[in-house]
């Protein structure tokens, strides 16, 4: 679908005006901070409404879920970028070399500087969270940005875009809401760098449209990512963090537990306290305000597609309905929690992200059995660990590879401020969060100081080559 002209133009135009206002532009700190602190207001002065949108889109979403997952989850990040800024910005001292000019006077440091225009691509899960997570960095990193918001959350989005450009220029922060249409021409333009969260086939035409202007991006992808359950588990306690993660919104959670590895002699027992504890949060599912809808009519369909190829190929189907009740005739689109026990490696159920609350579980007879099978899929966004042998803990952390991996329990990771967040692979590139945001959207400058003197030193260096650079050359060879 092409982008109408009058909306070509206006995008094309609103990219313009904030590339003319970033040239040369270094922000101090009271202004980067005064943006957050716009950031932060908004979001805590408008939450219930926020909250509200982020239901219309979902036609049923928890309220206290939306508050913990997208208002709290997104206040966090700009407050810890707020408080860590000012020493973010500071240039950073670097060794000279050979060290004998910097005992001459000469000095070396990395400066971070804004990289410009950022442009952000937010998907539908998390609208809120997924915006300024990397916003906080962004904004830290004292450059402009344009965010692009999920046509699937169109509530969530124009709510957004009224709350920030009160607080705003449009040169400044920018909202844009869209179709398909909107999100290529706004990946097409040329942004100093690029953040995508969303699917890895989706990516790949990101990455491809910014290749086109040689933009930088950081792309935050998703995959299945694995839950090893260890044999010296407290399966009590693993199947309540197991299931609360899965189930939170629905399982439409790019870091959700996508599937499980149990022992096979302990299978039996891992099911029931993964069906006992989905009962125990949700003793109704239908109307129950804690359980979240599936965002779309065609989204169910494709996860009741997973579950029925699943049954199809031989995979044993487990639904966890603890009041009976009917799901074909419902105001919203709810699917209850469903187990697909040791599903083929074929079928979709283990080859497609699955984006819902299924969750397939497989049985395994030696840890590096289940650590084999993890290497054999692509690299995924999350590993979970659970276990008390910390001997095999360390063999899973060692001989796996995944973006990042929380330890005893799920998703948890990703609430650390101070820790890297990003994917490996088809599951992403580049990360954000804490410090490591505010250098992924800064560009680390290079300075170098030569001293002023003209010592000897410095003359070999020069020709008429002679013994002195001979010497200096030797030894660094050596």
């Amino acid at each position: 679908m092409a982008l109408s002209g009058k909306a070509s133009v206006e995008l094309t135009q609103l990219f313009a005006a904030q590339k003319a206002a970033s040239v040369g532009e270094y922000p101090d700190a009271a202004l980067r901070k005064d943006r957050l602190d716009r950031c932060i207001s908004a979001i805590r002065d408008h939450a219930d409404r926020l909250v509200a949108a982020l239901n219309a889109d979902f036609g049923a979403r928890s309220p206290d879920a939306s508050m913990l997952a997208d208002i709290a989850a997104s206040i966090a990040p700009l407050r810890h970028a707020r408080a860590h800024v000012e020493q973010w910005m500071r240039a950073a001292p670097r060794a000279v070399d050979p060290p004998l000019l910097g005992l001459f006077g000469a000095r070396a440091q990395v400066r971070y500087q804004p990289k410009g225009v950022v442009g952000i691509i937010v998907p539908w899960n998390f609208p809120l969270q997924l915006a300024f997570a990397p916003l906080a960095g962004v904004l830290a990193a004292g450059n402009r940005v344009m965010i692009k918001m999920s046509e699937f959350a169109p509530e969530t989005g124009a709510a957004l875009a009224e709350i920030l450009h009160a607080r705003f220029d449009r040169t400044e922060l920018a909202v844009v809401n869209g179709g398909t249409d909107v999100a290529e021409a706004f990946s097409a333009l040329a942004f100093d760098h690029l953040v995508f969260t969303g699917s890895t086939n989706v990516g790949r035409k990101v990455m491809a449209a910014a290749a086109a202007n040689l933009t930088p991006v950081t792309l935050e992808l998703g995959g299945k990512s694995p839950v090893l359950i260890g044999k010296s588990a407290n399966l009590d306690i693993a199947a309540a963090r197991i299931m609360n993660g899965k189930l939170l919104n629905a399982g439409q959670i790019c870091l959700a537990p996508d599937y499980i590895l149990a022992p096979r002699d302990q299978l039996q027992p891992v099911l029931a306290a993964f069906e006992a504890k989905a009962a125990q949060f949700f003793p109704s599912l239908r109307d129950n305000p804690d359980y979240t809808a599936i965002i779309s009519e065609r989204h169910l369909q494709r996860l009741r597609d997973l579950i029925e190829d699943a049954r199809q190929r031989g995979a044993e189907i487990r639904v966890i309905n603890p009041a009976s009740e009917d799901f074909i005739q419902q105001q919203h689109r709810k699917l209850a929690p469903t187990l697909i026990i040791d599903p083929p490696i074929e079928s979709r159920v283990m080859q497609e992200e699955i984006f819902g609350p299924i969750l397939p579980v497989r049985s395994y007879d030696r840890i590096d059995d289940a650590i084999a099978f993890v290497n054999a899929q692509p690299r995924p966004l999350a590993l979970y660990y659970f276990g008390a042998d910390r001997a095999e803990e360390e063999r899973v952390l060692s001989k796996t590879i995944s973006g990042g991996v929380t330890i005893n329990d799920v998703i948890f990771h990703v609430s650390m401020e101070d820790l890297p967040f990003g994917g490996v692979g088809p599951s992403g590139m580049g990360a954000y969060h804490g410090r490591r945001g505010f250098e992924e959207f800064s560009h680390a400058r290079g300075v170098y100081r030569q001293i002023s003197a003209d010592p000897a030193v410095m003359q070999a260096f020069r020709p008429p080559y002679g013994a002195s650079l001979r010497r200096y050359l030797a030894g660094r060879i050596k």
